[in-house]
């Protein structure tokens, strides 16, 4: 992993599948359209009602998988994660979907998002008796579930849901059923699809386009289904509250072909590009995105401004995860790895960048040295989010609040930072009213407010604040 990686990391992608002979296959294939949502392991459990069966590696989807190990995966049922560890070490113990043997008989789960009483709660299993295998809040669930006193599965999974608090989207798989569970808040994307009589769960729909499943609707929030081979139930979780959706997943996560929330990635970027435009004009002759997930953010700026939208970056696509940086000896070695500049665009031009957020600033600033070694004559910096003040706790991972460049510098002094001749960010309002409100929708922004919608454990307030 690159020692100085600028960006939020993904956090996980899952993937369930009921009713059809190549459960195994679609998760397969679901997890391959998801891979941006965790780089880091891979695992698919599917059942053939008799029995359970597993296959976990680490590293990406197509090094972890392949003929054999699909054809493994037998049976009608089948449950996938991409991992990218927000809480837990990067081990193979943590592999996910985490599956156990439990008296009403072999369960399995995967999980997307973070819960905030995690510590609380593995404490307090502990000193009831119970041994951990991993460091990943997914065994905790699956604890909560075998400790439960209800009778059957799906009581028991709604009384251990309603003890968690945080971000959960799941996909539980047992024997012979797939139950899918969001959290009350719906911080994180889980949508429903149906490809003839088959069921598919996902984080995005760009995983049903790859199966070849149409988007029926998400998991409501605080709602919990369950598919057998009478078809699908729905259930309410106890607990009642606000829904509020992670708006990072607009911002930067999700992939723009992707629905999530109910609206398409790329619409919303698009608004977040237009609306940025409006608010922080720039008198520049042409606007460059930082590829990729700033592009279509910079289509919408351009659209309105008087500026052309040019590709002044190419991005390399395939360094690895591993690269060893030869001798050091580079400060911008990062920068040079991953971008190139193309120097017949942004030669003698004043230029915008359009990026989507700023997290320590140093991509950035190595993009700007780039770029007026390339010969650009003004370097411009607009970003499509506000600055990002305050940790995450409900499964993005963004470094420590120390680590936050807004957090300890101002715009002015950012910019300065930076060496460029001008810094903007779009406001808090703008970046709201861009937002889909079609069906009442609120967003979380505690990373840029600090407003966080769930109280969080005072363990973990400390862990992201002062490590």
């Amino acid at each position: 992993m690159y020692p100085d990686d600028d960006r939020p990391r993904e956090f996980c992608g899952i993937v369930g599948v009921y009713g059809t002979p190549e459960a195994s296959v679609w998760t397969y294939l679901g997890l391959y359209s998801l891979q941006h949502r965790g780089q880091e392991s891979a695992g698919i459990a599917s059942s053939d009602g008799e029995q359970v069966y597993k296959h976990l590696g680490m590293g990406l989807v197509s090094d972890v998988f392949d003929d054999k190990a699909l054809s493994a995966l037998t049976g009608h049922i089948a449950i996938g994660h991409n991992r990218y560890s927000t809480t837990g070490a990067s081990t193979i113990q943590n592999i996910g979907p985490i599956v156990v043997n439990h008296k009403l008989g072999t369960i399995g789960v995967a999980h997307n998002g973070n819960l905030v009483n995690s510590h609380s709660l593995r404490s307090d299993l502990e000193d009831r008796g119970s041994i951990f295998q991993t460091t990943t809040d997914s065994e905790v669930i699956l604890h909560l579930v075998a400790k439960s006193r209800k009778e059957t599965i799906e009581e028991k999974i709604m009384d251990a849901t309603s003890q968690i608090k945080g971000a959960f989207s799941l996909v539980f798989l047992t024997r012979n059923k797939l139950i899918a569970v969001r959290d009350p808040n719906g911080f994180r994307p889980l949508a429903i699809g149906r490809k003839d009589d088959s069921y598919i769960f996902a984080s995005e729909t760009c995983a049903f386009d790859l199966i070849g499943a149409v988007y029926e609707r998400d998991v409501k929030c605080g709602e919990m289904l369950v598919v057998d081979e009478k078809g699908m139930k729905s259930f309410p979780l106890p607990t009642k509250t606000q829904p509020r959706h992670c708006v990072f997943e607009f911002i930067y996560f999700s992939r723009p072909d992707s629905q999530i929330f109910g609206e398409y990635v790329d619409k919303t970027r698009r608004k977040l590009g237009k609306n940025l435009a409006e608010e922080r004009p720039c008198d520049a002759e042409i606007v460059i995105s930082v590829p990729d997930s700033s592009n279509t953010a910079a289509l919408g700026y351009s659209a309105r401004s008087e500026a052309k939208f040019e590709i002044g970056l190419i991005r390399n696509h395939y360094v690895g995860r591993t690269f060893i940086h030869p001798k050091q000896k580079l400060r911008d070695m990062n920068v040079r790895i991953k971008f190139n500049t193309v120097g017949g665009v942004v030669k003698d031009r004043r230029l915008i960048i359009v990026d989507d957020s700023i997290v320590r600033g140093t991509t950035l600033r190595g993009l700007v040295k780039r770029l007026r070694d390339a010969g650009a004559k003004e370097v411009h910096i607009r970003v499509s989010s506000p600055p990002i003040r305050h940790p995450c706790f409900y499964g993005m991972d963004f470094p420590t609040r120390d680590e936050l460049i807004a957090n300890k510098k101002s715009i002015q002094e950012i910019e300065k930072y930076l060496a460029v001749d001008s810094l903007a960010y779009l406001s808090l309002d703008q970046m709201l009213s861009a937002m889909p409100k079609e069906n009442g929708q609120e967003y979380c922004t505690a990373c840029f407010s600090g407003e966080y919608p769930i109280p969080i454990e005072e363990e973990q307030l400390k862990a992201r604040n002062e490590s």
